[in-house]
């Protein structure tokens, strides 16, 4: 395997250096020990408005709103693997993030099939696990892979720069990120020999008739 590994790292935070930063920074660290290129783009802090679900996507292969989510989708579809990061607001993901997710994903006609994908949550308590669940459907319903790490991949803090402290918090990701290189090496060394999974032609069922 000789191409470089790509990681394309969304952060859902409306705070630059907050404390779901201090949780990406984990990871970064072990990309670039790893030789994995990273680009990190803030999220949160931007203008997305949501999807209005008008298809014209189907027809022109990108979203209509023409923002940053078309910006994204080239990034994406090179990426081999993708990090979801956001702080959690009333046991769900920064809406921000969703409405980008959701037009990115729904938008990009390329095959997502055996890209990586790793979702990070940081709250003050709770909520953690709902919004893990929330950000991993994203990679499940797109035959993505998803990384897991020693505990679910969740950090704590609440006022800037508390996560800090959270030394599990911390160690979770940065197994997370050694879990994540991992499997993006195995599934590219595993696409030269085998090639990617076979697809079938798309069945779709409708329950109202």
């Amino acid at each position: 395997m000789t191409e470089e590994l790509n990681v394309l790292i969304l952060n859902g935070s409306p705070r630059a250096n907050g404390n779901t930063t201090i949780a990406l920074r984990e990871m970064e660290e072990v990309f670039a020990k790893s030789d994995v290129a990273v680009e990190n783009i803030q999220i949160g802090n931007q203008d997305i408005r949501g999807c209005i679900a008008c298809d014209t996507c189907a027809k022109r292969g990108k979203c209509v709103f023409d923002d940053i989510v078309n910006e994204l989708a080239p990034k994406f579809e090179k990426a081999d693997g993708l990090v979801v990061a956001s702080p959690v607001y009333y046991a769900s993901a920064n809406a921000t993030l969703i409405a980008c997710l959701d037009r990115l994903f729904y938008s990009t006609p390329f095959s997502k099939m055996m890209k990586v994908g790793a979702s990070v949550v940081c709250a003050r308590r709770g909520g953690c696990s709902a919004t893990f669940d929330e950000l991993n459907k994203y990679f499940t319903i797109a035959n993505m892979p998803v990384v897991s790490s020693q505990y679910w991949n969740s950090i704590h803090g609440k006022l800037k720069g508390e996560a800090e402290m959270d030394e599990e918090g911390k160690q979770t990701m940065r197994m997370l990120a050694r879990n994540m290189v991992f499997l993006m090496k195995s599934i590219a060394l595993g696409r030269e020999q085998f090639g990617l999974p076979e697809k079938e032609k798309r069945v779709s069922t409708d329950f109202i008739r």
